[in-house]
């Protein structure tokens, strides 16, 4: 996708602070963190909104929660715990037309959230 500021990240295009990529996946800092760890994470495939996921997509999809995984034990945020956030909609605050998982951790969280 030419415009989508994401698939530009995940091609090198514009700089960010790259925390894991492969070649189904990319995970970077968040700009604008709201917890001491915020990463984005997501697939290099440009799928605008979960209701774009297709049955062709459930790798990739399930390896967003590997992705995770693997960072949650490198930051060691596996004791303590962490969110995985996916915003679906404006009225939820999904700014980029790109799926995408906020992690955040390193803090305590209420619930409910927002």
């Amino acid at each position: 996708m030419v415009d989508c500021l994401f698939c530009k990240i995940a091609d090198g295009q514009i700089p960010a602070k790259i925390e894991f990529q492969d070649d189904l996946a990319v995970a970077f800092h968040d700009i604008n963190p709201q917890a001491p760890i915020h990463i984005i994470i997501i697939p290099r495939k440009h799928i605008p909104t979960i209701f774009d996921i297709t049955k062709d997509d459930r790798e990739i999809t399930a390896h967003l929660y590997d992705v995770a995984n693997e960072i949650a034990k490198g930051r060691e945020l596996v004791d303590d715990g962490f969110r995985l956030v996916i915003n679906y909609g404006k009225s939820a605050g999904q700014e980029i037309g790109h799926i995408h998982i906020h992690m955040l951790g390193g803090r305590i969280f209420g619930w409910p959230p927002g």
